[in-house]
């Protein structure tokens, strides 16, 4: 889950990690009025989850607040790559003598997370790390032993910080190490980091993405989720706990069993389909996640055919067909089904619908191949 700029940034406050001063506006109206608190001259910045809000006009600077106003008003009437601009960020102006890259993300290859500081801020960390990886410093962090004093000065060295400020510098990575731990982050940035003409370091900009899994942890944090980039299916599925992904075939895929649907979604792609989903239902589902499970599914004007593997251990085919006929009831499908329903009550399930206008299958393979030409309307 990604947290907006002002999110990150209420969050680095609580962590002694200085930001500008600012508030948040919904309305132009308000927004001069934050900009007169702060002496006029603001920067306005969209609030949207997407890269690059600058270069698409939605960062501005305002020397007055009217003027502050009037671009406030032009910037919440924006679209940036297709997200509604809902909420601007209203922050005192900085003056800038220097920019900083600083992050701490994850290291999947040394299974340790990794401090990462560069001396070209501003500009995309990979840009810098493709063309410039000189100027990159990486620290490893022991997960248990966290981050040392003597590695936030080998930072500080390796992007040339001056030593007076090294103890502010120090304070800024060990509150970045408190927030990404106690969050169960997966990334928190400050880019830039800046030093300002009056000597001070200051995060002008905040990222931070919480690992979702960890989000049962952290209920202040999954209350902050901004649904306006997730796809409505995917809101949906989370409600009834169904692990769901939204693709770009033609064929719907409902599965138990993470490994299985990946294994499913394979043997389509093997036979020249494509899956429109990712879904995997769990272990045990009942009759209502799997009803709800196939209303996502069908809710998608993309699919042509949908698919059905289901292998009963914990989960009961039994469950499953009531499920199917549940949502066949409601939501009245003109779509075929291809159904492979093999384990616990698979023969009880297979009863079950077997008044159903469904496609039977034995094997995976002979599912796939099945639902692959009904999807082509080759049955």
């Amino acid at each position: 889950m990604k947290l907006h700029e002002y999110q990150s940034k209420q969050i680095f406050s609580k962590h002694q990690i200085p930001v500008p001063k600012g508030r948040v506006a919904v309305t132009a109206s308000e927004a001069k009025h934050i900009a007169e608190e702060l002496g006029g001259r603001v920067v306005i910045k969209s609030q949207v989850l997407v890269g690059g809000r600058g270069k698409a006009g939605g960062i501005r600077l305002a020397k007055s607040p009217q003027e502050a106003e009037d671009l406030a008003a032009h910037i919440l009437s924006m679209e940036i790559k297709g997200l509604p601009v809902r909420k601007v960020l209203v922050e005192e102006a900085v003056n800038i003598e220097t920019e900083i890259y600083l992050s701490i993300t994850n290291d999947r290859s040394t299974r340790k997370p990794v401090i990462i500081g560069s001396a070209s801020g501003g500009i995309d960390i990979e840009e810098v790390a493709q063309q410039t990886p000189e100027k990159i410093i990486k620290v490893h962090i022991h997960p248990l032993l966290g981050l040392r004093d003597y590695q936030s000065r080998d930072i500080a060295t390796g992007i040339d910080i001056s030593r007076q400020l090294w103890r502010d510098f120090g304070q800024i990575a060990q509150g970045l190490w408190q927030i990404y731990k106690e969050n169960d982050a997966t990334l928190v940035e400050i880019n830039p980091l800046v030093i300002t003409s009056e000597g001070r370091l200051l995060a002008v900009d905040g990222k931070m993405m919480v690992d979702d899994n960890a989000l049962f942890r952290h209920t202040s944090l999954a209350e902050m989720r901004d649904l306006d980039i997730e796809e409505s299916s995917e809101v949906e599925a989370r409600k009834y706990g169904l692990s769901y992904i939204k693709l770009d075939g033609e064929i719907g895929c409902m599965v138990n069993g993470a490994g299985l649907a990946m294994a499913t979604m394979d043997i389509i792609k093997l036979f020249g389909g494509e899956p429109a989903n990712f879904l995997d239902i769990g272990g045990g589902a009942g009759s209502e996640k799997v009803a709800a499970a196939l209303r996502i599914i069908l809710s998608d004007p993309t699919v042509k055919a949908v698919m059905f593997n289901i292998f009963g251990g914990i989960t009961r085919g039994d469950e499953v067909a009531r499920g199917i006929l549940t949502a066949l009831d409601e939501v009245k499908p003109n779509v075929p089904m291809v159904i492979r329903l093999v384990g616990t009550k698979a023969e009880e399930g297979l009863q079950i619908l077997a008044n159903a206008e469904m496609i039977t299958a034995t094997t995976l393979v002979d599912a796939a191949q099945k639902a692959i030409a009904a999807a082509k309307g080759g049955q």
